[in-house]
């Protein structure tokens, strides 16, 4: 039973390009199995969460990241009483924007098209819904119920200010209010996010030997989960002492945002998904306590992870693959695959074409990205 601030599919704004709806599921499974299929969603198997694809088998990828905020976000939704469906749609979409080697690609393509409106991955999940996966014989994109595009392009809160233009350009055709909150559902997507990186990340730091478990046991969300291990389980092997540490933290985290989003939602009063949107604060939030616990995560995962010397060194080298391909292509667009032809050939300016090229290369796996440096700029054969 969904509560009454819940995103209702019977009440949905529709899609973009009218249909039939389907007899046996609802819009927002319907929008959550199209994403599923879409080749962006696949192509995520292969690009980089932290470490580069090819780094190591049991990294998270960024599919793999996606499947653990989905698993998150419908645990948080059900508990809320929320559209679940609508939850995961989001949540599996969130990151479809994102480039191949994570935010080292995103920042090395947004400094490139800087000239050309720039680059920005949330944006670019919405291009991609909306215009770039073109397998239907009716529309491009995936013609996605408003409710899914409004949570896909507002998930981290209203956007304001300079719009990305792959945002500008689809909200001119179709109006998101980009200037409210979202729906519950979005929100809940969005701290799925931020409990899925900040955990998962944790496990692959450690395995990658970048920090060891009394580094971690110094912060004050994690101190007390190995405590209660240890006092449980005395002498637990110490990869069983680990993931039973930070399954604890991962409870913490859900468990807090369940509590004290239900004490803001009861507090507000709120009684339908308008008045969600309509608040000038989201209702789906981590208490005081636990939000600068989690800062104080991000701080050392920045410095230790993100930032760790083997880390920026395999950073600089897979960003220069961007600096190549990009100017590469734009000289040469003929050397992108066929399909992209017809596009290349209605370009009017030096920005449509720049646009084109980065939609393709944001579109590239690790691995693709990897194997046409190698062929287009080293000039070297390539195995496949």
């Amino acid at each position: 039973m969904h509560a009454s601030y819940a995103s209702n599919p019977e009440n949905t704004r529709g899609r973009l390009v009218d249909e039939e709806e389907s007899s046996f599921r609802s819009p927002f499974q319907r929008d959550r199995d199209r994403i599923i299929h879409a080749s962006a969603f696949r192509r995520l198997k292969h690009k980089t969460q932290v470490f580069v694809e090819h780094e190591g088998d049991n990294y998270r990828t960024r599919l793999t990241h996606t499947i653990e905020v989905a698993q998150v976000g419908r645990t948080i939704a059900g508990v809320l009483g929320l559209n679940q469906e609508l939850t995961e749609a989001v949540a599996l979409a969130h990151d479809l924007g994102h480039t191949p080697f994570g935010h080292t690609g995103e920042d090395a393509l947004h400094a490139l098209m800087a000239p050309y409106g720039g680059f920005d991955h949330n944006a670019q999940a919405i291009r991609i819904v909306t215009a770039l996966e073109q397998h239907y014989a009716e529309f491009d994109g995936l013609n996605l119920t408003w409710e899914t595009l409004e949570a896909i392009a507002k998930h981290n809160g209203p956007v304001v200010g300079d719009l990305p233009y792959a945002l500008s350009d689809y909200n001119a055709i179709h109006d998101l209010e980009l200037y409210s909150h979202a729906s519950a559902e979005a929100q809940v997507a969005a701290l799925a996010d931020d409990v899925a990186y900040n955990n998962h990340d944790l496990h692959d730091g450690l395995r990658a030997g970048l920090f060891t478990d009394d580094d971690i046991s110094q912060l004050s969300m994690i101190g007390p989960a190995y405590a209660e291990v240890d006092r449980l389980y005395p002498g637990l092997a110490p990869s069983r002492r680990r993931h039973e540490a930070l399954r604890r933290v991962f409870g913490v985290m859900v468990g807090d945002v369940i509590d004290t989003s239900r004490g803001v939602i009861a507090r507000t009063g709120v009684q339908s998904v308008e008045a969600v949107r309509a608040l000038d604060h989201p209702v789906v939030q981590f208490s005081d306590r636990i939000w600068t616990q989690l800062k104080e995560i991000r701080a050392f995962l920045f410095t230790r992870m993100y930032r760790a010397p083997s880390v920026m060194v395999k950073r600089s080298e897979v960003g220069k693959v961007v600096e190549a391909l990009f100017p590469y292509y734009l000289q040469n667009p003929l050397q992108m695959p066929e399909r992209w032809h017809a596009q290349i050939a209605a370009a009017n300016s030096e920005t449509a074409l720049a646009r084109i090229v980065s939609d393709y290369i944001a579109g590239m796996t690790d691995r693709f990205a990897l194997q046409e440096h190698q062929r287009l700029i080293m000039g070297l054969e390539v195995t496949k």
